[in-house]
C-alpha cells in the first residue's frame, strides 16, 4: 500500500532548474535509502515530502491519517522538561486513556445497578479501553524507553537530568529516541547516524530491521545502509534513479546501467554519424539525392538516446610521503589517558603502530579517542606513562573540529602561505584537483561548508608530504563519492596511517589493524572492522567472568596473526583486480563497438568495387580481432583471479 508518493515534482530558484520530472512511492513497509552527493537535493526533496515546502511543478499526496514524522540533519532535542520526562511525552495518548481507564474502573467499583444499560454501556467501554491500551503499548511502555535510551546510551543517571543541560550530539541522539518511542507509520531521517558510536549504531540497525512502519533514509554511511534498506533512490544531475536492493546491491547495479547506457548512446552516436556523413557526401549529386533524403529522413525520425547521466567532478585525493621513517612509528606505554588526574578516561593504554600500518582506534562516544590523539600530538599534557614518535617519523594531522583553519583567509591564501615559493598556477592547480576552481579559491573559510572545509584540509595534508597521516574522523562532511575516493587514496599511500572513524565501511576498506579503547586499556585486533566484530569480547562477557574469578583472555588478536594478514593482503589484490577487470570490460566494449562499425562498412554497397578502402577496413578489422582475442583472454585470467580472491 503506498502511503506517500510525489509524482513529476521539480523545483526552480531564480528560474534555473534544480531538479524536474522527480517521482518517488514510499510503501507501508518501505526500507528506502536516499543517497547523492551533497548538494544534489536529498533535503530539499525531503522538505517537499513532509510538506514543508510546495513544488514548482507536479504534487506530493500522503494518505490519509498517516502519521509522519521527520529528523532534519544535527537537529537535537529542545526541552526544558528531564531526559525520562521528555520520552514521556511520546506516550501522552497512552497515559491519558491510563487515567481514563483508572476513572472507569473507579465507576465500575462504586456501581450497583449491574443489570442496567449504563453499566453494561461502562464494562463495553472499558473493554474497549483496555484492548486499545494494550495496542498502544500501554503495559510496556516504561520498559520501551528504558530500553531505548539505554540503546541510544542513557543510562539512569541521565533519566532525571535536564535536557537542556545536555551536549549537542547527546540531544540529536534524544530526538531520535523520541521519534522511535512515537513509532510513526513513516519515520524520515536525515544523517541519523551522525554522532552514533558504533554499539549504538549496531543497536539502532537491529531496532529499525525490527520497526513496523516506513523508513526513509538518508544517509553517507553505506554499512548502515546495507543493513537497513532494501530500495534505494539515487538523486544526480538532477534526476532521481530507483534500485531494488541494499547500497552495495545498487553500486553493482548503478555500474551495469550506465555501462550498458553508455554503450547504446555510443552505437546510436555511431549511427547518426554514419548517417549524417552519407547524407553530407550525397545530397549534392543527382544520382543520389533521394538516398540521401531518405537517410535525412531516417535521422529525424530517429529517438535520440540521451548520454547517461553520470555526475562528474570527484576531488582527486593523493598522499606521498616524501621521506620513510623507521620501522617503529609510534609507541604509547602504560599511558594514562585524560585532562587530568581527576577525570581519567582510560588506563592503562598501549598501542604500537609500525611502519606501512594503517591503525584504526575505535572505542564509544566519550572514552577518549580524540583526546589521545591531542595527547599523541603533545596539545593535552601526559598524566602518565609514556608516547615515542619513530624515527625521521613526520606527522600529518586532519582535526575533525577543523580548528587548524583561519577563518579569516580565502581558499587560496590558506594554501599559498603554507608554501608561498609555489606559483599561483600551481597552487590554483592543486585546488582545482580538490574541486576548488574559479571564483571558489577566493571565498573566505568562514563561507565554506563543511564538506568544503574537510575538502580543504586535505588539500592541506596532500602537500605536507608527512609520513605518519593521523586522522580524526576523516569522513565527517564527506559524502559517499568524497569518501570512496579517499579509501583509494590512503590504500595507495606509502605512508603510515593512525586514524579514528565510526564510519565502519571506511574502517572496513583502510584499516589493517584496529586498537579497541575502553575505560580499562586497549585491546588489539589484527584484521579489519569485520574481524573485529568477530573476534571482540563482550565486556559484560568479561565482567561476568572476572566476578566468576575466572581467568578471561581478551587477546584475541594473539590467535591467527597470519592468518589476517593474509586475508587483507588479499582483500587488496582483489580490490586491485576488480579495477583491471573493469577496465578490460571497458576496453572490450570499446572495440566491440569499433568492429561493429567496420563491419558495417565493409557490407557498404557503394564501397564493393573500392579494392584499396576494402583492404584498409579489412585489415583494421583483423587488428581489433587481434586485440579482442588477447583482452578476452586477459578478461578470463581475471576473472578466475577474481573468483579465487573472493572465497
Amino acid at each position: 500500500m503506498i502511503i506517500l508518493q510525489a509524482s513529476d515534482v521539480a523545483r526552480r530558484f531564480s528560474g534555473v532548474t534544480f531538479f524536474e520530472h522527480i517521482s518517488m512511492q514510499v510503501g507501508d513497509k518501505a526500507r528506502i535509502g536516499l543517497v547523492g552527493r551533497n548538494g544534489a537535493g536529498k533535503s530539499t526533496l525531503l522538505k517537499m515530502l513532509i510538506g514543508e515546502t510546495q513544488p514548482d511543478e507536479g504534487e506530493v499526496s500522503m494518505k490519509k491519517g498517516i502519521k509522519l514524522a521527520y529528523l532534519a540533519q544535527n537537529s537535537g532535542l529542545d526541552s526544558d522538561l528531564s531526559v525520562y520526562n521528555e520520552m514521556l511525552t511520546a506516550f501522552d495518548a497512552v497515559i491519558k486513556l491510563e487515567a481514563q481507564m483508572r476513572e472507569m474502573e473507579a465507576q465500575i467499583a462504586s456501581a450497583d445497578d449491574y443489570e442496567s444499560e449504563s453499566y453494561q454501556k461502562l464494562l463495553a467501554n472499558y473493554d474497549q479501553a483496555q484492548h486499545d491500551f494494550e495496542q498502544m503499548n500501554g503495559y510496556a511502555y516504561d520498559a520501551t524507553i528504558r530500553g531505548v535510551l539505554h540503546g541510544f546510551g542513557f543510562d539512569e543517571s541521565f533519566y532525571d537530568r535536564k535536557v537542556s543541560t545536555l551536549s549537542g550530539g547527546q540531544r540529536t541522539r534524544l530526538a531520535i529516541a523520541k521519534q522511535l518511542l512515537e513509532t510513526p507509520n513513516l519515520l524520515i531521517l536525515d544523517e541519523p547516524t551522525n554522532h552514533l558510536d558504533m554499539e549504538t549504531l549496531a543497536w539502532l540497525e537491529q531496532y529499525l530491521q525490527n520497526y513496523q512502519g516506513a523508513l526513509l533514509i538518508v544517509s553517507h554511511d553505506r554499512y548502515f545502509l546495507d543493513r537497513v534498506v532494501n530500495e534505494i533512490y539515487d538523486m544526480h544531475s538532477g534526476v532521481l534513479d530507483h534500485y531494488t536492493g541494499n547500497y552495495s546491491q545498487f553500486m553493482h547495479e548503478k555500474e551495469v546501467k550506465i555501462l550498458s547506457e553508455q554503450k547504446a548512446y555510443d552505437k546510436q552516436q555511431g549511427e547518426i554519424a554514419k548517417l549524417e556523413d552519407f547524407v553530407a557526401k550525397n545530397i549534392v549529386r543527382a544520382s543520389t539525392t533521394k538516398r540521401a533524403q531518405s537517410r535525412r529522413k531516417q535521422l529525424e525520425r530517429m529517438q535520440k538516446i540521451e548520454p547517461p547521466k553520470n555526475e562528474t567532478g570527484v576531488a582527486h585525493i593523493t598522499f606521498s610521503a616524501k621521506e620513510e621513517s623507521g620501522n617503529e612509528v609510534l609507541r604509547v606505554n602504560d599511558l594514562t589517558l585524560g585532562y587530568d588526574p581527576l577525570t581519567v578516561l582510560a588506563d592503562p593504554v598501549n598501542i604500537e603502530v609500525d611502519k606501512q600500518h594503517a591503525v584504526a582506534l575505535v572505542g564509544p562516544n566519550g572514552v577518549g579517542k580524540s583526546t589521545l590523539i591531542k595527547t599523541i600530538l603533545k596539545q593535552i599534557p601526559i598524566i602518565s606513562g609514556d608516547i615515542k614518535l619513530g624515527a625521521n617519523v613526520k606527522v600529518g594531522y586532519y582535526d575533525q573540529e577543523q580548528q587548524t583553519l583561519d577563518e579569516k583567509k580565502t581558499v587560496l591564501a590558506t594554501i599559498w602561505d603554507e608554501h608561498p615559493l609555489l606559483p599561483e598556477k600551481d597552487i590554483r592547480s592543486i585546488l582545482g584537483s580538490f574541486m576548488f576552481s574559479g571564483e571558489a579559491v577566493d571565498k573566505k573559510v568562514s563561507a565554506l561548508s563543511g564538506g568544503e572545509r574537510a575538502r580543504l584540509l586535505l588539500t592541506k595534508l596532500s602537500m605536507e608530504s608527512a609520513n605518519f597521516l593521523i586522522l580524526d574522523e576523516p569522513t565527517n562532511h564527506l559524502d559517499i563519492d568524497s569518501r570512496e575516493v579517499l579509501e583509494t587514496a590512503l590504500n595507495e599511500y606509502n605512508g603510515t596511517i593512525f586514524f579514528v572513524s565510526h564510519d565502519r565501511y571506511f574502517i572496513n576498506e583502510v584499516a589493517s589493524e584496529i586498537v579497541e579503547l575502553t575505560p580499562t586499556g586497549t585491546n588489539f585486533f589484527d584484521g579489519d572492522y569485520d574481524y573485529y566484530l568477530e573476534k571482540r569480547v563482550d565486556p559484560a562477557e568479561i565482567a561476568a567472568q572476572a566476578n566468576a574469578s575466572e581467568p578471561v583472555d581478551v587477546t584475541n588478536e594473539q590467535k591467527g596473526k597470519t592468518e589476517m594478514a593474509d586475508r587483507k593482503q588479499r582483500q587488496k589484490e582483489l580490490r586491485k583486480a576488480q579495477r583491471e577487470l573493469t577496465a578490460v570490460e571497458d576496453k572490450i566494449a570499446e572495440l566491440e563497438s569499433q568492429k561493429e562499425s567496420l563491419s558495417t562498412q565493409l557490407n557498404d554497397p557503394d564501397l564493393a568495387t573500392d579494392v584499396a578502402k576494402l583492404t584498409e577496413l579489412s585489415n583494421e578489422a583483423q587488428g581489433i580481432d587481434d586485440n579482442l582475442a588477447e583482452l578476452e583472454e586477459r578478461w578470463t585470467d581475471l576473472s578466475m583471479a577474481v573468483e579465487e580472491l573472493e572465497v
